[in-house]
């Protein structure tokens, strides 16, 4: 008989960061949308929590420490009993999906992709390089493995989708497109945006960890705002992000209006005192958490196709996609200095916003699809051969592994 109350462990690679990054605030979505749905949540990290790290003692969830490569987190498995495990990030499940597998065979497993990281690993190559990108790595393989001994895993973006589907042949029953999922954007919101005349600067926002933020403002820094400057001189580019290194630091210069700025305290309240979000992204994957966040708070933006990959489906952008770094400054001026077509674009976002990302949208269908195959857990594994095979033999060697290390730290 099925409990009335259903567990979920969520294995988090971190502890989350919503103010620090989109894959953050991408975790605490999902946690509130099975709170939402009465799920009993259980979210555990072997990492060490830091000053951001989200606060959920203000919510019912559980937070436990655990301990990589240990027994500890099989007694804990088996104690906890999950009806459904979390993996944020393909790495975590390596790390602990075959001790799942054997003390909770019945537990529905979900992979939260967060993106592809072999998409972005070899987009990046492929910028440095400057060679075509090359899908099928070693990071690919380990990737698609995960996704194969997974029963589902979460999708943030339909490009991605079709990568899946298309170059890799994946079966679609084991991938779910899931986006952001957001408050839809009403009139009283709208009213409480900051006018156009009481905006001022260019602002650009991004964790620096992530390297795709790195490269963006270097390309900022050299390529666009010695000329964007020019052309507007009495503005400023304000540089936020979390985890600023030295690198990062030593490129502010106040004579030439370009100011790192280090953390935003609210990403959203940072982005909505500008007039234009700059994002000249050139390599990454997935949907870009900064976007939202500019288009919830009625600030337009000027990006590549890369940074607006699969974000605005048939609708027009919130601003300018532009890849050509000319053209891109041009779009830039426009926009800062033309009232109406800014407005054009805050509605743009609108738009996006309210049709494929409100969250009304998407919870109800996922948590049916999550329940549906809790229920038929069996046939959909018998399916998945494949992912019976990769479970079989990387349980072997995984385990293996992990309880060597396991062994060696004891002595």
């Amino acid at each position: 008989m099925s409990r009335s109350v259903k567990k979920l462990l969520i294995i988090g690679l971190v502890w989350p960061e919503p103010t620090s990054s989109a894959a953050g605030t991408r975790m605490i979505q999902l946690v509130d949308l099975f709170l939402n749905k009465n799920y009993e949540i259980t979210f555990a990290s072997a990492a060490s929590k830091s000053d951001f790290s989200y606060d959920f003692a203000q919510t019912p969830v559980t937070e436990q420490q655990i301990r990589l490569n240990d027994e500890s987190f099989n007694s804990f498995l088996k104690t906890l009993n999950p009806e459904i495990v979390m993996f944020d990030r393909f790495m975590v499940e390596e790390q602990y999906g075959w001790r799942v597998q054997q003390e909770c065979p019945d537990a529905l497993r979900i992979l939260d992709t967060e993106d592809l990281h072999f998409l972005r690993s070899a987009r990046q190559q492929g910028d440095k390089k400057q060679t075509k990108i090359d899908l099928f790595s070693d990071t690919a393989k380990r990737e698609m493995a995960s996704i194969l001994r997974c029963d589902l895993s979460l999708i943030i973006s339909e490009v991605e989708m079709d990568i899946l589907k298309n170059q890799f042949k994946m079966d679609p029953s084991l991938i779910y497109y899931l986006p952001f999922l957001e408050e839809e954007i009403n009139q009283q919101v709208i009213e409480k945006w900051i006018l156009f005349e009481d905006r001022a600067d260019f602002v650009f926002i991004g964790n620096f960890l992530h390297e795709p933020n790195w490269n963006t403002v270097q390309v900022l820094k050299t390529r666009i705002w010695p000329l964007l400057r020019k052309r507007l001189p009495n503005t400023n580019l304000n540089i936020f992000g979390s985890y600023a290194s030295q690198k990062v630091l030593q490129l502010d210069n106040k004579n030439e209006k370009f100011l790192i700025k280090g953390r935003a305290a609210n990403a959203k309240e940072t982005i909505a005192k500008h007039r234009i979000l700059l994002a000249p992204i050139q390599f990454g994957a997935g949907a870009k958490g900064k976007f939202i966040d500019a288009m919830q708070v009625g600030t337009p933006s000027v990006t590549t196709s890369v940074g607006a990959e699969a974000m605005k489906g048939d609708l027009d952008w919130n601003g300018s996609i532009e890849n050509d770094l000319e053209l891109f400054i041009e779009e830039a001026v426009k926009l800062y200095q033309d009232k109406n077509s800014w407005q054009v674009a805050q509605q743009n976002g609108v738009q996006i916003i309210n049709q494929r990302y409100s969250a009304k949208h998407f919870a109800d269908p996922f948590i049916q699809e999550v329940e549906r195959l809790s229920s038929g857990l069996t046939t959909h594994r018998q399916n998945n051969f494949f992912g019976q095979i990769l479970n079989h033999h990387t349980t072997q060697s995984t385990k293996y592994m992990s309880l060597w290390i396991e062994e060696k730290n004891k002595k």
